[in-house]
């Protein structure tokens, strides 16, 4: 296989921004404004339902068992009111997020594999932030995005994925060490780099930097469950990716989180029912 070799500079990964898909711009504002308290929602919703697709499969999610909703929402406005705005944004963000890269770039690379990952990271953060009292939505998000990094090295250097991927399999080790040996950089390294890119907040970029360390100083408490949802769903093999060597759990993340064994059997089970649900609707 013909890989150019050297390290990835993170100039070069987000160099050539036309290779990275452009997210809608209202999903861009929704992004950047998390931390935001002072939004025009209704502006906000009038500019999502100008999405037919979005607005569809948005309000899909909205209304499925996940987020108990005893009235059906049929416009965004009406979510957001009944939801919540952070809600609604969340589930805008997903909407968008899954489809809006490029499938089938890299040979080996399994984006189905990936997005159910991802879904059920979401899905099961959700469920333990509600757990331990810390904001679902944030979770949820985070979950979703915390290995976009990935996607970033996929649409840029495919050719060179497909080696990190035939030496992760050849050497049976994490993929951040195959990343790590043949680019120089790793997924979270892109993902830290496209956050910047598209403008996410603080919070979403700190979880997405640590998800692998949530014991680094400073990593913050979103990054601990994330790491712990992202192993948790691995165990459970949600994704389906006989492939995948489970990631080290880090011993700290999982003792933060303080949850008892009957706590994590529920946890468990909710995060099956919910990840079920939303990845048909997402990956629809």
């Amino acid at each position: 296989m013909n890989t150019p070799a050297g390290d990835i500079s993170l100039d070069e990964l987000i160099g050539n921004v036309d290779d990275l898909p452009s997210l809608p711009a209202v999903v861009m504002e929704l992004l950047g404004s998390i931390d935001q308290e002072d939004i025009d929602i209704a502006l906000l919703a009038k500019k999502v339902a100008n999405d037919p697709a979005l607005t569809a499969k948005t309000l899909r999610l909205a209304n499925s068992s996940a987020f108990g909703l005893q009235v059906k929402a049929t416009t965004i406005q009406q979510a957001m009111t009944f939801l919540g705005f952070q809600t609604t944004r969340n589930l805008i963000t997903a909407a968008a997020l899954t489809g809006c890269f490029p499938e089938g770039r890299c040979v080996g690379f399994n984006d189905k594999a990936f997005w159910r990952h991802s879904i059920a990271t979401a899905a099961c953060a959700r469920v333990l932030a509600r757990r331990v009292r810390f904001n679902p939505d944030y979770a949820f998000t985070a979950g979703l995005l915390h290995d976009i990094g990935r996607l970033v090295l996929v649409a840029r250097f495919p050719e060179r994925y497909q080696a990190v991927l035939a030496l992760r399999d050849k050497n049976d080790c994490e993929l951040i060490v195959a990343e790590r040996a043949l680019l120089g950089i790793d997924h979270v390294d892109a993902g830290v780099a496209l956050a910047e890119h598209w403008n996410f907040s603080d919070t979403m970029r700190q979880a997405i930097a640590f998800h692998h360390s949530p014991e680094a100083p400073g990593a913050g408490f979103l990054a601990t469950i994330v790491h712990v949802a992202s192993a948790v769903v691995h165990a459970l093999d949600l994704a389906g990716n006989p492939d995948e060597l489970a990631p080290r759990i880090s011993a700290v993340a999982w003792t933060a989180l303080g949850m008892t064994e009957q706590a994590w059997l529920q946890a468990f089970h909710d995060t099956e029912l919910q990840y079920e649900e939303m990845a048909a609707i997402l990956m629809a």
